[in-house]
Order: C-alpha cells, then structure tokens, then sequence
C-alpha cells in the first residue's frame, strides 16, 4: 500500500493528499470544495471532539445550538465583521423549487424569493448577540459561558480535505462577561485549553501568541492563537480565541445592570477549532508509508492479527485473541481482533499501517505454542516479542510511550527549525533553505507586514506570549523595533 502513497520528498501536497484519500479519513464529494468525512475519520473527530467537550465542560461552559440561516441584516451591524466574511458568504435567496414547464428538472420557483436573504453561517456571533440580548439582563445572568458544535461554510476557491473546505465541522465558544478583565481572561483562559489539547493529545507542540492588528479576526480586539509547524516547514493556525471587547454588544444593544444598578454593554469573547487540526494532525506525524496517529486520540489503539495456517486450531488461536482482546477492552483501549478471512495478514498489516494504529499484536501458532505475541509500534516500527503474562500493562504503558515519543521528536522538529533573522537576506535565506518559524524584526506597521508577505510569501503567525523585549531594527525598513515577532510561510 505504500507504494501508493508519493513521498513527501517528491510532492508534500500530494503526500498529504494521499494519506487523507487512502488512510481512509475523507473523500472528495461533487459539491465543489465541500468533503466527505469517512467513518474512521469521523471518528477521529469524535475523539477529539470528546475531549475537547470534557475540557469545555471542565471550565464551566455548557452546548447550545443556534440556527444555520443569519439574516443579512444581521452581518451589517458590526462592520469589520461584515467586511471580514462578506467574500466568503453562500447567500440563500428562495425558499421553493418548481418542476420546469420547459421539462429541464427542477428550477427556482421565482416567487419564492426571501423578503430578506439569509446568510449560510460562517460564523455564528451576529446570530448568538442577537439572542443574548433576550437572555442578559442583570450581572447576575454572567458570565454566560456557551459553545456550540457546528458546521460553518466559508466559501472557498482553492480548497483542500480538511485544510480549507467550503464546508467543515468545528465548535465555536461565545461567552459574556461584566468587565473586560473577565473576559481577557476567559480567552487567556481558552488559549491555553487548545495549547493544552493539542499538544497532550495531538501531540503537537504549539507557540501561544496574539495576532497582529492585520491577523485579527474580523470584529476582534484581539485575536489570541496557537501556531504549530508542519514537517514541510510551513506553520498552521491550530486555534484561535478572540477579546471581543463590547463591539458585538454594542451591535446588538447586548446590556446589563451592574451590581449599582447601572447599564452597560457587556464584554464578549469567542473562540474556535475546526476539523482543519485532522490535517494538522496528519501532517505533523505521518510518513511515506502511511498515518501515525498518537494513541489517546487514535479511532483504534490496538489490533490484534490472528495468523493462520489453513483451518488448523483456528478456533484455539481465535479463543486466544478474543480473549486478549477483551482484555484490553476492559483496560480502556480501544481493540478490535480482525479475523477477516477476506484479507491475508500481509494485507492487513499494510492497511492498519496505513491507518496510522499505534500498536499492532500479531498471533500464530507457534506465538500460541510459546505462549507469546509480536508486538509492532508504529511510530518506529519497532517490533518485540512478548509473553502473554502481563501482556496489558505492557500495552498500557507502551501506548504512553508512543504519545510522548511523538510529541519529543514533533518538538525537537520544531525547535530546530526556529531560527532568527536579523536582515531581511538572511531572512529569505533561511526561508527558502530552512523554512520553519524565523524571528525577526518588524517596525509594527501594516504597510510593512504586507510588503514583507508580497516580497517573501510569509506572515507574522504571532507575537509570542511573554515575548522579550530587544532592540533591534525593522529586516525591511531598518526602522526601531523593541521585540521580534514570529514568521513563517503558513497554510
């Protein structure tokens, strides 16, 4: 099966393409732009979804759904929101089709036309103030701590499975507060749970920082993200958490009365991860020979391949396997024992290769006989022989150390390739030579971010949190500057 996949040596872009295509976690669909989420990728959604709900949970939020369709109106209310997403936006204008007198199908019954379009969401803050308005009234009713799971559409012109569909799945948190200190805390307080789930499940190192004012999102006073690197050396936004000051409150005339009994607007936040981490994932761990997936977020952690030889003591090895398998089900893992008579172990091994499972337990008669099991991690590919005796807790502590050795050589990646620029030469230099996160100057305008993009095709990910202040001068306009901010070419 590995001889399907391109190296990533020879075409990153279409490595990439091939693990999601043949891993089995999504296909194109015939609606442009939009995928196809496949069952084992699905599922590995659901398990980080899962936790990510435990984490939300865990900080005092609680799940809430709001409608698909936005009014139009309702994204002209806060400008910068609407000038952010209006480019991106599929627009609904009839609510009815008609079979055609022509015999051409169906067509758009034209006096079916909405009074007022209605916006697919891209994102659901004009919809979620508007609501709140009914739902605030005094400080007793904050903070108000809500998060939705849902699907967005921004619609997209070039796309890629789970890195930018016209359609993905993700969960958006908006919350209410009294002060803006509460609030600047509670999105602190989110950037870190996606730091936290990112690099302790995904095993994915990740540099916390704020977005420059050109990075904000659309209607944020700040917009405060996680950066990872990728093994091609470019950078992905993981997760983005946004100080939303009292500009959506103010939008939507969101008040309340304080404990002196007096009005004010309240202090919003939002925050978000998508199905893009899926793509992330795959490419900060996979090789050329298929997925590797770390074990507490893996569909499936641990199968088990009988080995036979014809139909000779089948049901013994069977019994065996079961058994084991029932054993680590009780542990906690997720097992299956594939007995598939379809497919031979050869198959089997490569496709669960592919798949990126951290462990797999072989079993043939002479392993029943010796009363031991093969035993192959698919990170190294390292394989072990082992007796059945104590067999679980070798599995156990195995699946941890697979976690944390992934995320050791995901970090000793990264780490290598921060570098630092102090001209702009050296800086396209170790772009174009090293790639990864460089360091450098920046005299803190707009105008020169973009001219440094136009020149070099890279962005300030961020300004990392805690950032040392140094003196230094602008790579490009040689101007002051007191800190170094963190570029990459990014996805």
């Amino acid at each position: 099966m590995s001889k399907e996949i391109t190296s990533r040596a020879q075409d990153y872009s279409q490595w990439y393409n091939d693990l999601v295509i043949k891993g089995g976690l999504a296909d194109h669909s015939e609606v442009r732009g939009c995928m196809v989420i496949k069952p084992y990728g699905f599922g590995l959604w659901e398990k980080m979804r899962d936790q990510l709900d435990r984490m939300f949970k865990d900080t005092g939020h609680v799940n809430a759904y709001f409608p698909l369709f936005i009014p139009k109106s309702f994204l002209s209310r806060e400008a910068a929101h609407v000038e952010g997403f209006a480019k991106e936006c599929a627009v609904v204008t009839h609510y009815r089709l008609k079979n055609d007198p022509n015999g051409g199908g169906v067509v758009v019954d034209p006096e079916a036309r909405l009074e007022e379009e209605l916006i697919v969401r891209p994102t659901s803050e004009t919809i979620i103030w508007n609501t709140y308005r009914d739902w605030i009234r005094s400080y007793r009713d904050l903070p108000l701590l809500i998060n939705q799971w849902a699907n967005v559409v921004r619609w997209e012109m070039r796309t890629r499975l789970f890195l930018r569909t016209s359609e993905f799945l993700w969960q958006e948190g908006h919350t209410a507060h009294a002060t803006a200190g509460e609030a600047v805390a509670e999105t602190r307080q989110m950037l870190d749970v996606y730091a936290t789930f990112v690099e302790e499940y995904m095993a994915v190192p990740v540099i916390k920082g704020v977005k420059t004012e050109s990075e904000r999102f659309a209607g944020a006073v700040d917009t405060y993200c996680i950066e990872a690197l990728m093994q091609d050396g470019k950078a992905l936004q993981a997760g983005t958490s946004h100080f939303l000051g009292q500009n959506f409150a103010k939008a939507f005339e969101v008040k309340f009365s304080d404990k002196s009994n007096q009005l004010d607007y309240v202090w919003a936040t939002s925050w978000g991860v998508s199905t893009r981490l899926i793509g992330g994932l795959v490419m900060a761990h996979s090789d050329d020979d298929g997925l590797i997936l770390p074990p507490r977020i893996a569909p499936l952690q641990v199968v088990i391949v009988p080995i036979y030889k014809g139909d000779e003591r089948k049901a013994e090895l069977d019994a065996k396997g079961k058994d084991l398998a029932a054993s680590l089900k009780s542990a906690g893992f997720s097992v299956k024992f594939d007995d598939n008579d379809n497919n031979r172990p050869g198959f089997k091994f490569a496709e669960y290769e592919m798949k990126g499972v951290p462990v797999r337990i072989a079993m043939g008669l002479r392993d029943l006989d010796n009363g031991s099991v093969e035993i192959a991690r698919r990170d190294t590919k390292e394989k072990k022989t082992l007796p059945f005796e104590g067999l679980v807790k070798y599995i156990a502590d195995l699946l941890e150390d697979i976690q944390q050795s992934m995320y050791q050589k995901a970090l000793a990646y990264r780490d290598s390739h921060i570098s630092s620029a102090d001209t702009l030469a050296e800086f396209e230099r170790l772009l174009d030579e090293k790639g990864g996160f460089i360091l450098a100057h920046w005299d803190g305008t707009p105008a020169t971010e973009e001219a440094i993009k136009e020149k070099t095709k890279a962005t300030i990910r961020c300004i990392p949190l805690d950032n040392p202040q140094e003196e230094g001068k602008c790579i490009l306009t040689g101007k002051p500057s007191k800190q170094r901010v963190l570029f990459a070419r990014a996805y």
